[in-house]
């Protein structure tokens, strides 16, 4: 029998707490949805900054409804809650996805606003939520991501897995190398917002110089994002920068990408 590989949650609290000293860990075997779970504390005016791991979920989320399952080992699902006041939200969505990105493999590519993925392939995605009460804002930033292969079926993007880039690759390993990093990339957000890291996101768009279609009803060439994270779309009406989160955006096949 393999044995089990321990969750580092102590290791990363320990280099969490100096920075938010009522940080906490979590590892639950089972859940419904982790984001849901923080969001439901957040309502009930618990504020304090939370990473939380579920093993399995039974009713995980992704953006704009969708499901998000997941079973011990094939996937890695965490949720991370924060008390954030930004002067501007914008971009949260893509700043994260850059810290996970760069967290995990230079060929790990980024599609707006908040998928990661390899070889024109879903590795992982992004749920960024947040609630107000009592005059605080709280964030809940949600992350799914594929560990081993799993099937296609029902999938509008076909799956790809971590362990393709990282063969060794386990759940708890992953989550030892993004759990810091991301709480560092959040409260630098806070601070400094989405303009200083439009760069580095861009060299990771896979989505830029690509002809793309829009669930509601644009096609265009993707040029790369705004200081302000707005995808930016050239139309047959020109230069059209798109906010919404709610729209979902598809890239022809690579072969149509636009010298």
């Amino acid at each position: 029998m393999i044995p089990r590989t321990p969750w580092p949650a102590e290791a990363i609290w320990e280099q969490i707490y100096p920075l938010l000293p009522d940080f906490t860990v979590e590892v639950l075997p089972e859940i419904d949805s982790s984001n849901s779970e923080l969001m439901r504390r957040a309502r009930a005016g618990q504020h304090e900054a939370t990473l939380l791991v579920a093993e399995s979920q039974t009713a995980g989320r992704g953006r704009m409804g969708r499901v998000w399952q997941s079973q011990p080992g094939d996937s890695l699902t965490f949720s991370l809650s924060l008390p954030l006041a930004p002067r501007d939200w914008s971009g949260l969505s893509l700043a994260v996805g850059l810290s996970l990105a760069e967290s995990l493999h230079p060929d790990v590519g980024l599609k707006w606003p908040n998928d990661l993925w390899f070889q024109d392939r879903k590795l992982g995605g992004i749920l960024v939520e947040a609630a107000s009460m009592g005059g605080r804002s709280q964030v809940v930033v949600g992350v799914g991501l594929n560990i081993r292969p799993r099937p296609a079926e029902g999938l509008n993007t076909a799956p790809a897995a971590l362990t393709e880039l990282l063969p060794d690759m386990t759940a708890p390993a992953c989550l030892a190398r993004l759990g810091v990093p991301l709480v560092q990339a959040l409260l630098a957000f806070e601070r400094d917002g989405f303009a200083p890291l439009q760069n580095r996101f861009e060299s990771r768009d896979v989505l830029k110089g690509r002809r793309v279609h829009t669930s509601d009803g644009q096609i265009g060439a993707a040029r790369g994002v705004s200081p302000g994270g707005a995808l930016r779309l050239l139309t047959d009406t020109g230069l059209q920068e798109i906010h919404s989160a709610e729209v979902s955006v598809r890239p022809f096949p690579v072969e149509d990408k636009l010298r």
